[in-house]
């Protein structure tokens, strides 16, 4: 079997390592690894994939993944990547959160038979007395290093609080705890956990004279600066009641072209052959790459089934054949009542969540990208009303590719 550090390579998973050649000998035999995901909303989002599909690549290789959620670091609130103080959340939430989290993890990852386990390290962490800790934990750690962390000295100008100064110490004690009852060897996250990995490594070294190894990923970005995940409606979430399956293959499916090999790599598990002669389509043939990954992402996210329906409600809308069918699109409903009153367009384009706000809706309109049933709004505050139904809905689009269908409740 292929080595998977190999694997990560030519996929595009790799930023930093520990080292490089010594990492890669560990990972010839089964190892256990972990990756922390913080439990401060009840879904993942799309910036939380890349991690997800090292795990997935992990187990597929034949070691052992594990899942942290921090249910005891999120009581603290990571300061990495953040220009200041993350809002603390109550214990009852972190633990709901934490939950909702596991669940969802599971979709990607086998925890049958012990292939993998999840941990909550609120279950060492929250136990922890604070003078044995300083004392046994914290004079292994030099202030002078910790705000020389990139974490941590990008925040000395905003400020940073010393609950926050903590975390690295929590962190690099989690990795400890996992690799003394775990013998987890080695530990992922995304490039800004880096000096929170090598803090965990130093200090396992430091406790039990064992080396235990760290790797990054690239931070991602599209290609047009654009944070991975981000999107005109805010966070892409993982949960199909947050981002349905149709908006989530929308989102793939909308990817630049100068971006489609480089995700298919990452968000698939399409042989890199395959992915670089998707890679190599220009022009028009570059929707059939889109559609790959749409689909193959939507898949591993929500299942075939709602992969399946997702690309045909994708292909009545948008494909060289549609007929422009309302069923294909996402529905919003409103009252029969309300509809007689008559809704301005810009508010029923903001209420559909074809725009974050009605400000944005207003411009839309103004600059001739909104459509109802096909005919451009010619008003930002055009009343839509009953009689514009067609066939019992209406039928919104915002630009060229955004549709929602109106139904009545």
């Amino acid at each position: 079997m292929k080595n998977v550090f190999d694997i990560f390579e030519d996929r595009g998973f790799i930023e930093q390592v520990t080292d490089r050649k010594l990492v890669r000998e560990l990972l010839e035999s089964p190892t256990t690894c972990y990756i922390g995901f913080d439990p401060t909303a009840k879904s993942l989002h799309v910036g939380s994939l890349l991690p997800i599909m090292s795990l997935v690549h992990m187990q597929r290789a034949g070691h052992r993944p594990i899942g942290l959620v921090g249910g005891g670091t999120g009581l603290v609130g990571d300061p990495s990547g953040k220009t200041e103080m993350r809002n603390i959340l109550k214990l009852e939430e972190i633990n709901k959160n934490a939950e909702a989290l596991k669940k969802q993890l599971s979709r990607f990852i086998d925890f049958s038979d012990g292939k993998a386990m999840m941990a909550n390290n609120a279950d060492w962490l929250t136990d922890l007395r604070y003078i044995e800790f300083l004392r046994d934990i914290g004079r292994h750690f030099s202030v002078n290093r910790m705000l020389a962390a990139e974490s941590y000295r990008a925040r000395l100008e905003t400020g940073l609080s010393f609950i926050e100064f903590n975390y690295m110490l929590l962190q690099a004690y989690d990795f400890w705890y996992l690799f003394k009852h775990y013998d987890c060897r080695l530990q992922m996250g995304g490039n800004d956990q880096w000096g929170n990995i090598l803090a965990g490594a130093d200090l396992t070294r430091r406790l039990e004279g064992e080396a235990i190894h760290g790797l990054t990923f690239p931070l991602l970005t599209t290609s047009s600066g654009i944070k991975m995940g981000k999107t005109h409606k805010g966070a892409v979430w993982l949960d199909a009641s947050l981002t349905s399956p149709y908006d989530y293959y929308q989102y793939w499916i909308n990817q630049d072209d100068g971006d489609v090999e480089r995700f298919l790599g990452l968000f698939t598990f399409l042989p890199m052959e395959e992915v670089r002669k998707l890679g190599c389509l220009k022009g028009a043939d570059i929707r059939t790459a889109k559609e790959v990954l749409a689909y193959e992402a939507t898949k591993l996210c929500h299942g075939q089934e709602e992969a399946d329906h997702a690309r045909e409600a994708s292909l009545q809308l948008f494909g060289p054949d549609r007929a422009k069918s309302p069923e294909a699109a996402p529905t919003y409903s409103v009252g029969q009542e309300e509809l007689d009153q008559g809704i301005p367009a810009y508010i029923l384009f903001e209420k559909a969540g074809l725009c974050k706000t009605r400000g944005e809706a207003r411009r839309l309109i103004s600059q001739g990208g909104g459509y109802i049933n096909g005919k451009r709004v010619k008003t930002f505050d055009q009343a839509i009303d009953i009689n514009d139904l067609q066939q019992d809905c209406l039928l919104l689009r915002a630009g060229k590719k955004r549709y929602v269908r109106i139904t009545l409740e």
